[in-house]
């Protein structure tokens, strides 16, 4: 709900605000800049972002009933659209994965537009061809004349432990996951728990893979919404990367769904 909303969600929002001592004036079902004001100073009494919109934190901070129906994005995101936000991709390909992916943004209640968009723009970013892929040997990961993945071995904030684990948990599926601790964590938050690390090629099913982008957008969704929101698309993608890899790539999905999805 933002301004000019109106109807019964509204004046829930009123009552709500009033009754927490930020006074939108009338109770009337109309979000005019009273309830605006009020919204703004709850949000910033909260630590919330101040972007004047009662969307899912913002309800949640209320304690208000979020209604999906309204929030949700997903029945709009058609295989048509995600072929255009990937003009270089097999549309096969897409009509293959992306239900996989929508499925697993329904479970983490990653459904509104800009996480969506981030989910879609992290794929196109990190694997194009919208398929799980396992990570190249290139100059980033592997030493002159030395063992694929090498460089990963002892890398003490991937969790691995020396050969060969720098090979057995290079980066894989829709997000490129990388290194055993992040392995063992995402594989006990989707309920595989030691399957992932015994096993990491499964990371590359799709339906694995999926929730695993899932998972991993879900822990960094507060830093995520805060970055959209101030549209810093650099921050969002170095949220996931932790670099600006295929920025051009993500800003250019996002701007292409931003104007397709309603």
């Amino acid at each position: 709900m933002k301004q000019d909303s109106s109807g019964p969600a509204v004046r829930n929002l009123q009552k709500k605000l009033k009754r927490l001592g930020f006074n939108p004036a009338r109770l009337d079902g109309v979000f005019g800049k009273k309830t605006r004001a009020a919204l703004i100073r709850f949000q910033k009494s909260r630590g919330l972002v101040a972007d004047e919109i009662a969307g899912p934190r913002t309800l949640a901070a209320l304690n208000l009933k979020i209604d999906e129906s309204i929030t949700s994005v997903i029945p709009l995101v058609t295989t048509d659209i995600v072929t255009r936000m990937f003009p270089f991709t097999f549309q096969s390909s897409i009509e293959t994965n992306l239900p996989f992916v929508l499925t697993a943004l329904e479970k983490e209640k990653l459904t509104d537009k800009n996480l969506v968009l981030v989910a879609l723009s992290t794929i196109r970013a990190e694997a194009e061809c919208f398929e799980p892929i396992s990570e190249l040997i290139s100059r980033f990961n592997t030493s002159p004349g030395g063992r694929p993945f090498d460089l990963y071995d002892y890398r003490r904030d991937l969790g691995n432990k020396g050969p060969p684990d720098g090979e057995k948990f290079r980066g894989r599926g829709f997000i490129q996951l990388t290194g055993r601790i992040n392995y063992q964590h995402y594989g006990n938050v989707i309920g595989l728990g030691n399957e992932l690390v015994d096993k990491p090629e499964i990371a590359n099913q799709p339906n694995v893979a999926a929730q695993l982008l899932a998972a991993y957008l879900k822990d960094r969704e507060e830093r995520i919404r805060d970055a959209i929101t101030n549209d810093d698309l650099k921050t969002a993608r170095q949220l996931v990367n932790g670099g600006s890899h295929g920025l051009d790539r993500f800003t250019d999905a996002f701007r292409i769904g931003e104007n397709l999805i309603g």
